[in-house]
């Protein structure tokens, strides 16, 4: 069963600029995982434009073949590289993983 994978993050930022410097940082990152990971079938990366106070900055939704390709994920040497490059950018992570149910 294939199961969606959906992260949220705040980033680290002193003014506007830098924030959103770093909400550019954390998409591109992201985007070129596409084509690297085995079963991962979608990526998308969004970014806020609400500017709610409560509002996550940075959105990734993923569709991965099933539960093992995601635990492949997690482990694999292009998201470890991901995730150090952006090491502190970041500061407040949410995730969100669930099955997709099959269409009607």
């Amino acid at each position: 069963m294939e199961i969606k994978h959906i992260v949220m993050w705040r980033v680290a930022g002193a003014s506007a600029a830098e924030r959103s410097a770093n909400c550019i940082a954390v998409r591109n990152a992201f985007e070129g995982l596409r084509g690297r990971i085995p079963g991962l079938l979608e990526l998308e990366v969004g970014i806020d434009v609400s500017r709610i106070d409560y509002a996550c900055d940075v959105v990734l939704c993923t569709r991965f073949r099933d539960a093992r390709s995601l635990e492949d994920y997690a482990t694999h040497p292009e998201h470890l590289r991901v995730k150090r490059e952006l090491g502190s950018i970041r500061t407040e992570r949410h995730q969100v993983d669930y099955a997709c149910l099959p269409a009607p």
